[in-house]
């Protein structure tokens, strides 16, 4: 998932999906192969929370904005994909069931990247009094649980081939920011690597949690259900936060200090990314071309 798709400067972004690719730029689309080998797609052209309300574009506000509809399209092209994959005619998620969805993806994330790491710093006595030691100990277990899941679920088949696709995806949009023929053999000398990639967001997300936690800390002197509830509250400063620094840092990678900053998180995408076929990247081709509004009845 690219977070940073609507930026002038940064036109487009995308999202693997079921045996596809969602891609957004001037418009969304979603390209997805079907069993018989025919590419379908599908545009949505309704824009952005910050394309609707300017106000909501302000640095630092934007962040949370941009990861829910990146959420919200996310799940609705996963929805479309899985039906299209498989040829099911089942009914369309109203919209209802994807903020269920989206909520439900909340409540799971919270569960594990915020509940479970501070419950298990609770264990260990000798830290709970110290805010840094306490802050850094719940950090190193909330990337220690990022890194496993992603590990575990990577370990499916399923899941390895949305990685196919999610590497496509990076690959595709290297090679438009580089302005070169978006054909198979041009798209696949680029990386799969993204510095703007919802992955870095994520690790990001960790690092940035530990430093605004080790503040709160020390701040608030509170007991157990006040620190819980300021870790959810802060969720949203903390994903403000994140999505700036990788905005920032995506368009300085020639600065090594940025560089250096920016290299965990896109090492963590070597697990999230794999190097597709010729198939897949024809696949996140057509969905950019769609989204750019250049799309051609035959991919090269």
């Amino acid at each position: 998932m690219n977070l940073l798709q609507v930026e002038e400067s940064m036109a487009a972004g995308g999202q693997a999906v079921i045996e596809g690719v969602l891609m957004r730029a001037k418009k969304t689309a979603i390209a997805v192969r079907q069993p018989d080998r025919k590419i379908v797609t599908r545009e949505y052209d309704k824009p952005m929370l910050i394309k609707r309300f300017p106000v909501l574009g302000t640095p630092f506000i934007r962040g949370v904005c941009v990861l829910w509809d990146s959420m919200y399209m996310g799940i609705v092209a996963l929805s479309w994909s899985a039906e299209v994959s498989s040829q099911d005619t089942g009914e369309e998620l109203k919209k209802k069931d994807i903020v269920g969805a989206i909520l439900f993806a909340l409540a799971l994330a919270i569960g594990l990247f915020v509940l479970a790491p501070f419950l298990v710093a609770q264990l260990i006595p000798a830290i709970k009094e110290d805010p840094v030691s306490f802050a850094l100990f719940e950090g190193i277990i909330r990337v220690a649980i990022l890194v496993l899941y992603i590990w575990a679920v990577s370990r499916s088949k399923d899941v390895k081939r949305v990685f196919d696709y999610h590497g496509a995806e990076h690959k595709t949009v290297h090679a438009y920011e580089a302005g070169v023929e978006l054909t198979v053999n041009e798209v696949r000398k680029y990386s799969r690597i993204h510095p703007r990639c919802g992955t870095s967001f994520l690790f990001i997300t960790m690092i940035a949690a530990i430093i605004v936690l080790i503040i709160a800390n020390s701040i608030w002197q509170v007991g157990f259900w006040q620190k819980l509830l300021i870790r959810i509250l802060f969720i949203p400063v903390i994903a403000s936060i994140s999505y700036e620094f990788l905005r920032f840092t995506a368009k300085h990678l020639d600065n090594p200090l940025f560089r250096a900053l920016a290299w965990p998180g896109m090492l963590l995408q070597r697990l999230t990314t794999a190097e597709p076929d010729d198939d897949q990247l024809e696949v996140a081709i057509v969905s950019l071309k769609s989204a750019v509004g250049a799309l051609e009845t035959e991919v090269k």
